[in-house]
Formats: structure tokens, C-alpha cells, sequence
């Protein structure tokens, strides 16, 4: 048996794609889905609303234009909270299983040590997911046929994009807390741009991002307090042609959080995500082909 069947009625993931793809950009929301399957709610102690705390709710909506624009989206269906790709593959929490873990597990990070590795223990402000601990072979089943294959298809997406335009660019999409401010200032951020303290991409990338959000109005920090998990730090490799950043959008903005529901600013927030990525991936080639991080 494959986790694939916990989806019956959709795929785990999906690609939407345009009919052509027109720009070296790849757009990814790995963790909106919001598709729980039956089985995972019987394993699960939390009701059906807590259990979403981790969700980056219609993020995947807010980032759609970039199919309009001519770049591949990756969207995840299957909920962060039951496997999580911006991970390492095998970053597990002894304490959740029956068995040992495997050898060749990581269950010493500190992603682990928070509750959050790649199959979750925790959601939002420290929920126990689960009621009771579960056969390492259903983390590795999730791992095996939905986590490997949702990676395989991304890395072959941006192979084929720099194959085709001379590098690649992945955009890592992502929503955070309401809550997120900073202790010295009070200030509410409402875009976090994180590309790994300079390693993951371009520079220009980066500043070009901040740029054009705060030309739009918007509040926006550098790499504090997120910096870009897994996938930025994986697929960001420059001197490779592969640029990857990660962005943070304050669900403040456009959620309701306990209720899950789209606020009034849902739409201007789309509308200024679409002309926010309008603009981000019209950059000039040489800001990618010429980086400094590229000649090294």
C-alpha cells in the first residue's frame, strides 16, 4: 500500500503548467495543501481546525499568475502537518515511532528538535499531532511515494528550465503567522524575503524582490527570522545556474485565522502579488549569468 491512497479523490500534488513555458522561472507551494485524508484524522488527536495550523493557506492562489506569466507552479494538495518536503528526507523524531529509526535517519536537527521534522509531531504553538506513536513504516511510506517523487519532478522541472534558458530560478512560496513581529521595533512584517544569508541566488534576485514589494506599499525584512528552509538551501546552488528564494507573505494580510477564511484584502493581496511577479521575473538575464556567486 502506497500514502498515495490516502488521496483517492486528487493527486498528492500536481503541476500546473502553461502551455508554454515563456520565463527561467519556477514557482513551488509546498505547503498550502489543505486535503486530509480520512486515515491521518483517525491517527490525529487535534479536531479538524487546530490540525491547520501549519497550513499556508491559498497561498497557491495568491502566487497563480505566474502560470499566466509562462512559469510552472508547483502545488502541493497533501497538508504540511502529514508530510513536509521543505525538509530533508529523512528528518524524523525517534519519539513518534514504535520501532527504531533507520540508520541512515537525521533525528538530531533542530527542526526535529522543535517537533517539525519531515513527517511532523507538532503544529502551529506546539499541538501534539498524533494520540499515539506509529510504525516507522508509515513515515517511510510517505517519504517513499509522495516526498521522492514531488522532489523528482521539481529537480527535472528545473533541469529542463536551465537546459532551455541558461539557468533556473525557483520561487519558494510560503505564508507565515500573524504574530511574527520584531521584539525591538513591534514591527509586523509583511513579506520576509530569505535566500540563505546571500548563498541561494543572485543578489539582484533578492534586492530586486525587497524593491518592488516596498514600491507597493509593503513592510518588507531580509532573512529574519526566515531565511529559507530545505528547498531554497537544496535547489539554491548559483555557481550551477540554479537560483532559488523563498518568500514569506504575513496571513494578517488576507486570513482569517480561526476560521480559515479569506479576509477582504485577499484580493488587492493577489492583484499585488501579480504585479510584484510581473515585475521580478522581467529581470535582466545578466543579473543571473553574470552573478558574482555565478563566476566564482
Amino acid at each position: 500500500m502506497t500514502a498515495e491512497r490516502d488521496f483517492p479523490d486528487s493527486p498528492p500534488y500536481e503541476l500546473r503548467q502553461p502551455s508554454d513555458q515563456r520565463i527561467p522561472f519556477v514557482f513551488n507551494s509546498p505547503h498550502s495543501g489543505r486535503s486530509y485524508p480520512e486515515a491521518f484524522l483517525q491517527q490525529a488527536q487535534l479536531d479538524s481546525r487546530t490540525i491547520r495550523r501549519s497550513e499556508d493557506c491559498f497561498v497557491d492562489q495568491l502566487f497563480s499568475s505566474a502560470v499566466m506569466l509562462g512559469a510552472p507552479l508547483m502545488v502541493a494538495h497533501f497538508p504540511r502537518a502529514y508530510l513536509d518536503v521543505n525538509r530533508e528526507p529523512y528528518e524524523l523524531d525517534a519519539k513518534m515511532f514504535l520501532e527504531p529509526l533507520p540508520p541512515y535517519a537525521n533525528g538530531h536537527s533542530a527542526r526535529v528538535a522543535g517537533g517539525l521534522g519531515t513527517v511532523p509531531r507538532l503544529v502551529g504553538e506546539g499541538q501534539e499531532i498524533y494520540a499515539h506513536k506509529l510504525h516507522i513504516e508509515e513515515a517511510l511510506k510517505r517519504i517513499d511515494t509522495i516526498y521522492k517523487p514531488y522532489h523528482a519532478l521539481l529537480g527535472d522541472i528545473l533541469v529542463s528550465t536551465r537546459e532551455r534558458f541558461g539557468y533556473g530560478v525557483l520561487v519558494d512560496c510560503h505564508s507565515m503567522p500573524t504574530g511574527i513581529r520584531f521584539p525591538e521595533s513591534g514591527m509586523r512584517p509583511d513579506f520576509i524575503i530569505g535566500d540563505r544569508f546571500g548563498t541561494s541566488c543572485a543578489p539582484e534576485l533578492a534586492a530586486a524582490a525587497i524593491h518592488l514589494l516596498r514600491e507597493l506599499g509593503y513592510v518588507v525584512v531580509h532573512n529574519k527570522p526566515y531565511a529559507g528552509g530545505y528547498i531554497t538551501e537544496h535547489y539554491g546552488r548559483p555557481l550551477k545556474q540554479f537560483h532559488a528564494l523563498q518568500i514569506e507573505v504575513n496571513r494578517g494580510l488576507y486570513l482569517n485565522e480561526h476560521n480559515y477564511e479569506k479576509k477582504a484584502g485577499f484580493d488587492q493581496l493577489q492583484r499585488d502579488i501579480a504585479l510584484f511577479l510581473r515585475d521580478l521575473v522581467s529581470l535582466p538575464d545578466f543579473h543571473f549569468l553574470d552573478s558574482p556567486l555565478a563566476a566564482e
